[in-house]
């Protein structure tokens, strides 16, 4: 569970900002949305599947970008 204890002369929009940024890094938000619905794992395995043909890209298109072709 993310906690934020208010500091000395914190005002509640900097308590709120800080908790906002906590539960962000602690992908809690994302993590719950992934779990919302089921997803069998035929789907799961297509949309792996689509991420990881989407990072081979990115790398190629920088790896070429980095060597000027």
């Amino acid at each position: 569970m993310t906690k934020v204890v208010l500091r000395p002369g914190e005002s509640q929009q900097s308590l709120l900002r800080r908790f906002g940024k906590k539960v962000a890094r602690s992908r809690i938000l994302s993590t719950v949305k992934k779990k919302r619905y089921y997803i069998p794992d035929s789907e799961k395995k297509r949309i792996a599947r689509r991420k990881a043909i989407r990072r081979e890209r990115e790398r190629r298109e920088q790896e070429n970008q980095n060597y000027g072709y």
